[in-house]
């Protein structure tokens, strides 16, 4: 994408970055890159294969990455409402970040491909069908022509997750006591995610131990759904917890199953604007309570 790297040439140029994060082309197919040099901006890429959360690299825990200076950074939809998710909680100040959107029309659910293939229903990830967000307005430069809609996929998270929906209780609970028992406590799912940003995570607190930090069925249990209700209103759909997951647990499956309950409830969906205000930092009249006892 030409347009992508002439704009990183000038903003390295110019020092109004001193950093531009995007996608390159490797051995294994696209993958984050750190670009300080304008000479290297011929290195960005943008295609099927950059599946990544760049927004990760804004976490405020990542000094490394803030000792670099200025960044401008290449966002997606759904990374740009990750963006707008750290604003909102006062993680990150507008003028810290220059952002680069790029018009998206849906990523690979495999990207690890010597180039880019065009998207199908048997390789189009499936978070990306029925993106609302797919050229974001929280940015300061917007490149790339209009995308069409990404296919459908085989079948949707939300089949899947009214498929779960449809089994009586006992078989929910059977899947995910499986599902989460295979669970290692890597917490790769914590490291990916560009919204888990607590300097001290819970699972890592002794005192008084709120989670068990072994890998068991009783710790996992709790691990993993203390992360989905700290995501709940905050999720941004990027799938990356899913996608580094050693194990292959179903996150998103959980994410979405909040996201609904979230809409259904407080009447919230997640955007890419910092104004809206989510329902964690929100409190009207008129919420529904009937889940109070």
């Amino acid at each position: 994408m030409n347009e992508l790297r002439e704009l990183a040439r000038t903003l390295l140029t110019d020092g109004t970055v001193r950093v531009i994060i995007g996608w390159e082309d490797a051995r294994r197919g696209a993958r984050p890159v750190f670009i300080t040099d304008p000479a290297d901006a011929d290195k960005l890429i943008f295609d099927t294969r950059c599946v990544h959360n760049l927004v990760t690299y804004l976490d405020p825990r990542r000094d490394n990455v803030a000792e670099l200076g200025k960044i401008g950074l290449v966002v997606k939809g759904c990374d740009a409402k990750a963006v707008a998710g750290l604003l909102r909680e006062s993680q990150l100040t507008r003028d810290d970040v220059v952002l680069i959107g790029v018009r998206c029309g849906g990523v690979l659910e495999e990207n690890e491909l010597p180039e880019a293939v065009a998207l199908s229903a048997e390789n189009v990830a499936p978070r990306c069908y029925g993106c609302d967000n797919r050229e974001p307005k929280l940015v300061d430069h917007l490149l790339g022509e209009s995308q069409p809609e990404p296919p459908r996929p085989v079948t949707t998270i939300g089949e899947r997750v009214a498929a779960l929906d449809a089994q009586p209780l006992e078989e929910r609970w059977a899947f995910w006591t499986e599902q989460f028992s295979k669970c290692v406590r890597c917490y790769a799912c914590r490291q990916v995610c560009p919204l888990c940003v607590c300097e001290r995570c819970v699972v890592e607190k002794s005192r008084p131990r709120w989670i068990e930090a072994s890998a068991h069925p009783r710790g996992n249990l709790s691990w993993n759904i203390t992360r989905a209700i700290h995501l709940a209103g905050r999720c941004v759909d990027c799938g990356e917890c899913e996608r580094f997951c050693p194990v292959g647990i179903p996150l998103s499956l959980v994410n979405r199953k909040l996201q609904q309950i979230v809409a259904e409830r407080y009447d919230y969906t997640v955007s890419d604007d910092p104004e809206d205000p989510a329902p964690i930092g929100d409190y009207r009249l008129d919420d529904k309570q009937e889940f109070i006892k």
